[in-house]
């Protein structure tokens, strides 16, 4: 690994505006500096102050960080709180009028709901709960569509002190399945039907298939949103619809005061191989890493309106739609459908309607709205944005540029965010009123985040030297354990080869000459070409640099000579080219890569689809293209996919 070579050079840079630096939450790099060195001097002073401003202590901490027991890390243990008191209740004297959410429906009809009005049906739904037995530390399954319903049900078993699990709702009764038996849930909370781009989604139907799978029999109840006129299924005794459950409940739920280190929820990450880790969360720690990265971070302020485009399935959904913006009485957007329909248009229109401030997306979204739209955005009123943020992997430089000027006007500083479902909040990402920022990279870890890249052997390497990304000291929103597993967890996050002292992200990155994390990819997303050790993000970027090139993918396969050889799937701004138009455009691609980047990263193969394997989150499955590029036949769980007759279409040879 302290070999691995980058490959990518930017020189670009922004600075914030003067305008936007002076209003800013943290203004300037004068301000940025004196947190870090806060941070430096007194470790646990800094987390501790920040958990007294913002958190509301039903019994205050005395004891700030306990690591007796480390990797095991404990925070503010002697403390109780409740996280839903701190998202509604402390809010309803000065905001309880406030609006919490606009929703927009998948068909386009929009609501508004009070802070006031959020309480009351968190409330409801909590006393529904509690009706069915539900209490504190009891697992609760949520396998709902994206909207208000998702957040008022994950609210209300924080309010509770049962510990929810977020399934996905375009995941498979087998996942459902798996997350029942490992949790050994007693309820589970979904939906009849979920409504994605004009079409409905069977999310009862694939509940009652999970619930005759092996593992199950933990499952007492199952309570049914009805958010389409369409029937369900029904088991009499164990099946009860949402608006039933809380008729005739109190709008008054005394929350359960819990202890900062109880579980908060559990939600698993899935790998290519092996069985899904539940990562679990607690209550204080989580929560302060999430409401003040918000605030940092995304620069909120009163009269901005937030939209992260994300399901609350993943860990965005949860830390920066469910808990972040609530806990600071944020205004959000959360929006049921999907960015192309009816058409690709569909962002811009609502950004116009809504009057968005604060704008959060994936780079998978940014660069097929390029593909099927660069220039739409222009036919908008996008003058209300004055932050935009990405998440979830690398934005290549390229479609940064066209995010910055066509979205943003060229005036909008970019949030580029690097973190993960382990570290439950953002870790280094621009504070936009302070970094400037530079297209491709995450620049600068927040304060109080004590990030280096190493070697095999825990060393630091030299600027301009990959390795592997790692975070030196424990930090409050951490992951606790994985579920039911702890020695995996010791294994994976902590070990050995790091005398277990240090949290290893499992990417690889390297620093520029002004001390900017650049991630070069997953550890395991790594080529070893001739010897060279390349990240595959940054041939990916450089393939998508070309103006004709809307995505592109590269993994490995096997190779005689060189060890591993370069494969990318391409996607073109214009049609699938085929037979000898494809060759042609290969070749050009294939010079492209080497004259951008040198020829050791020069793909091998490269293939055409219309589109990449996708999940319905929009992430692409590497691990489906590794088959794909070694022959082999696909053999891994395909029901995830929102294209599966991509595959056929990838696997053919030019």
């Amino acid at each position: 690994m302290s070999t691995l070579e980058s490959i990518l050079k930017e020189t670009r840079s922004f600075s914030p505006s003067d305008d936007f630096r002076q209003k800013a939450i943290v203004s300037g790099m004068e301000s940025y500096n004196t947190l870090c060195e806060q941070a430096n001097q007194d470790y646990e002073a800094f987390w501790a102050n920040l958990a007294r401003e913002l958190i509301t202590w039903h019994k205050p901490f005395s004891r700030v960080l306990d690591d007796s027991a480390a990797p095991f890390f404990k925070w503010f243990d002697d403390g109780e709180l409740n996280v839903s008191y701190n998202c509604l209740d402390r809010h309803l004297a000065q905001h309880g009028h406030s609006t919490a959410i606009i929703f927009e429906a998948d068909d386009g009809k929009v609501s508004h709901v009070s802070y006031s009005e959020l309480h009351r049906r968190v409330c409801l739904f909590a006393n529904g709960l509690k009706s069915l037995n539900i209490g504190k530390g009891d697992r609760v399954i949520i396998y709902m569509p994206m909207g208000v319903e998702a957040v008022v049900a994950m609210q209300a078993c924080a309010r509770i002190g049962a510990i929810h699990s977020v399934v996905f709702g375009g995941f498979s009764a087998g996942a459902v399945r798996d997350r029942i038996a490992d949790t050994a849930a007693r309820l589970v909370i979904t939906a009849n039907e979920g409504l994605r781009g004009g079409k409905s989604v069977p999310l009862k139907a694939t509940v009652d298939e999970a619930l005759t799978l092996e593992g199950c029999d933990t499952v007492e109840h199952v309570v049914v949103y009805q958010r389409t006129n369409g029937g369900a299924h029904w088991q009499e005794g164990r099946d009860i619809w949402w608006h039933k459950l809380i008729e005739g409940q109190s709008e008054q739920c005394e929350p359960e005061w819990m202890n900062a280190e109880d579980p908060l929820f559990i939600l698993y990450t899935s790998g290519s191989t092996g069985k899904p880790k539940g990562i679990q969360h607690s209550c204080g720690g989580y929560l302060l890493g999430a409401t003040n990265s918000f605030r940092w971070v995304f620069d909120y302020k009163p009269g901005d309106v937030y939209w992260c485009t994300a399901d609350v399935g993943w860990i965005t959904g949860h830390s920066y739609i469910c808990y972040g913006p609530l806990a600071n009485a944020a205004t959000q957007v959360i929006f049921e459908g999907i960015p192309t329909y009816p058409d690709a248009a569909r962002f811009w229109r609502m950004i116009e309607q809504h009057k968005v401030s604060i704008f959060y997306t994936a780079p998978t979204a940014i660069r097929s709205l390029i593909k099927l739209g660069a220039d739409l955005p222009k036919e908008y009123d996008l003058s209300s944005l004055r932050l935009l943020g990405t998440v979830g992997e690398p934005i290549n430089p390229e479609a940064w540029m066209w995010y910055y000027e066509t979205v943003g006007g060229s005036r909008c500083p970019i949030v580029d965010t690097w973190w993960q479902t382990e570290t439950g909040s953002i870790q280094i990402a621009p504070l936009p009123g302070a970094v400037a920022t530079k297209p491709g990279s995450c620049t600068l870890p927040l304060p109080g985040v004590i990030a280096d890249i190493v070697d095999e052997s825990g060393a630091p390497v030299e600027p301009g030297s990959g390795g592997f990304l790692v975070i030196k000291k424990p930090f409050p929103s951490l992951v606790r354990t994985i579920w039911n597993d702890p020695e995996r967890f010791k294994k994976t996050y902590f070990p050995e080869e790091f005398n277990g002292q240090y949290y290893l992200a499992g990417d690889s990155a390297h620093r520029d000459e002004n001390g900017y994390v650049w991630i070069m990819g997953r550890v395991d997303d790594v080529l070893n070409v001739s010897g060279h050790r390349l990240g595959t993000m940054e041939i990916e970027s450089a393939l998508v640099a070309n103006p004709l090139v809307a995505e592109a993918a590269v993994v490995g396969k096997p190779h005689d000579v060189k060890g591993e050889a370069v494969v990318a799937f391409v996607v073109l701004k214009g049609a699938r080219p085929t037979g000898e138009a494809a060759k042609k455009m290969a070749a050009e691609l294939k010079n492209w890569v080497a004259h951008e980047i040198g020829k050791i990263a020069q793909p091998d193969d490269i293939r055409f689809g219309e589109n990449l394997p996708k999940t319905r989150s929009g992430k692409i499955m590497r691990r489906l293209l590794r088959s794909i590029a070694k022959g082999e036949a696909i053999t891994q769980d395909t029901s995830t996919l929102e294209n599966p007759q991509i595959l056929d279409q990838l696997a053919e040879p030019l």
